[in-house]
């Protein structure tokens, strides 16, 4: 079991927070964050492109190649995997592991089960060591229909940990870690839905933020604006110009081969 399988079956379950560029990932690092994994819309949002429309491969890839020889495990959200063609898939995922990478999160985007557990075999396939975490979004963009049908599909052809965003109800999280056994189940955290304790409590071995982060960085990005617009001193705390710098040289090659 490599060590990112191990952090989903320790006592708790593994916080992942979610970067989008080199200097958020090695902050959250610097917070003691020994995995971060990448948000989708964060990258596709940085470069003025689509979420969930492939159309972020070269971006991802190219961040995991800066992320890859960092000192902390990287986990790297792939979309769908930027290609219909399981065996695009699978080699995508094999660059990944090749720049670093030891994680992978895969979508559904509610399409045709098979293919999505395909995808999941060609992953595994071409890069056995890489984590697997198969979403499903039967909540995120449905009604919850086929959870569980889809997520056995899944483990059954491989994935290491399945993914169910937009799943808050504390009896349906509890019911669905139960059903899965030692399949580790990831939640999406909403500041509306469970708090960590409680979701360790419901069975969950990995709490996701996704996108959150980002938009909160931007939301203090404008209220920052709107304070100082206004005559304000800005709330709020900011890292300092030097600190922000250094981020760009916290890479520590020799440790990460060393993992």
């Amino acid at each position: 079991m490599t060590e990112f399988a191990e952090l989903h079956r320790a006592a708790e379950p593994l916080l992942l927070p979610n970067a989008w560029d080199h200097a958020s990932a090695m902050a959250l690092a610097a917070e003691g964050f020994r995995a971060v994994g990448t948000t989708s819309l964060g990258v596709a949002a940085a470069a003025g492109l689509p979420d969930g429309a492939a159309a972020t491969r070269d971006e991802t890839l190219r961040l995991a190649r800066s992320l890859g020889p960092a000192p902390f495990l990287l986990s790297v959200d792939a979309e769908g995997g930027f290609a219909e063609d399981p065996d695009e898939v699978g080699e995508f995922a094999r660059e990944l592991a090749a720049a670093g990478a030891v994680g992978i999160n895969l979508e559904d985007g509610l399409g045709p089960v098979g293919r999505h557990a395909a995808k999941i075999a060609a992953v595994k396939a071409a890069a056995p060591d890489l984590f697997v975490n198969a979403r499903t979004d039967t909540h995120w963009l449905g009604d919850g229909e086929g959870t569980l049908h889809r997520l056995d599909a899944y483990a059954e052809a491989g994935a290491d940990g399945v993914f169910v965003p937009g799943l808050t109800d504390p009896a349906e999280i509890a019911a669905l870690a139960r059903h899965l056994g030692d399949i580790p189940l990831n939640i999406l955290y909403s500041p509306t839905g469970p708090t960590v304790p409680r979701l360790t409590d419901l069975g969950v071995r990995r709490v996701s933020l996704g996108s959150l982060l980002y938009r909160r960085a931007l939301g203090a990005a404008l209220e920052t604006l709107a304070d100082i617009r206004a005559g304000r001193s800005p709330r709020g705390t900011a890292p300092s110009y030097a600190d922000v710098d250094a981020l760009a040289r916290r890479c520590d090659p020799v440790h990460s081969a060393g993992r």
